[in-house]
């Protein structure tokens, strides 16, 4: 699961005594606020341009592995990981890229990917996950999927999100009742209200959202999710779709 910040210790412990100079400035110059909690960068992003220089140099040893870990914590998925070491390959050398991804294989053994993700997830809940979201994918960050569930009396439907995928910003409009309300299925989630806590759903939490607020929801770095979406009635009903959650917004939340 992705941190907020990065704490490190290793320094001080293996050579504080032996080189205490070296011990501080990695401890707290590569590892504090000057590089890796830096926040031009996000944690994700950071792990993959470290990974990819490590590869490049060769380095597959017990730091490359470390570095993997802590990819993965940050929210590196299976298929980034091995889009990354596929690309590397043409510029680090094949066998350098063998080698990576002999370790990336050990650290995301228990992940599954794609297709077997999902149909893995869908053993998780009653509902069906649906079709691709492609009519609305412009307003999602990542994979999302919408199975309708009901059409009558009220507008319900199976929203599904990939492991970081969420929806933009967006706020419900109506100049009488409207808004929705949202009920998670399977998987973690968070919902999160602009200038508030973000909230986390679980199958069985239960969201109100009133119009006129402006919002996003969407799944853990570390889970698919999926929530029902119920369209409450109202008049003059619409939604306006905003900017996207940035990274550095999304990073916060997965502690």
């Amino acid at each position: 699961m992705a941190q907020n910040k990065i704490t490190q210790t290793a320094g001080r412990s293996i050579l504080g005594e032996f080189a205490p100079k070296f011990a501080e400035l990695n401890d707290d110059v590569l590892f504090g606020d000057a590089v890796w909690n830096d926040s031009t960068l996000s944690l994700h992003d950071h792990s993959m341009v470290t990974i990819s220089i490590l590869l490049g140099k060769g380095l597959i040893d017990s730091s490359f592995r470390s570095h993997l870990e802590m990819g993965k914590k940050h929210g590196i998925t299976r298929k980034e990981i091995a889009a990354l070491l596929t690309q590397a390959a043409f510029y680090a050398g094949w066998p350098n890229a063998w080698a990576g991804f002999r370790v990336a294989k050990e650290v995301w053994a228990d992940d599954t990917v794609g297709e077997d993700a999902r149909a893995t997830f869908q053993r998780e809940m009653i509902f069906p996950i649906g079709e691709p979201n492609t009519a609305y994918a412009k307003y999602f960050t990542g994979n999302s999927y919408l199975a309708p569930v009901s059409r009558e009396q009220v507008n319900t439907s199976n929203v599904t999100f990939e492991p970081r995928c969420r929806n933009n910003w967006h706020i419900h409009k109506a100049t009488k009742g409207g808004g929705q309300m949202l009920i998670g299925v399977a998987g973690r989630g968070w919902y999160q209200e602009e200038g508030k806590p973000a909230v986390e759903i679980l199958p069985g939490t239960v969201i109100h959202i009133p119009t006129n607020v402006k919002h996003w929801h969407g799944a853990a770095a570390d889970s698919w999710f999926a929530h029902l979406a119920f369209e409450i009635s109202g008049e003059n009903t619409s939604n306006e779709w905003l900017e996207p959650v940035t990274d550095k917004e999304y990073d916060k939340l997965q502690e």
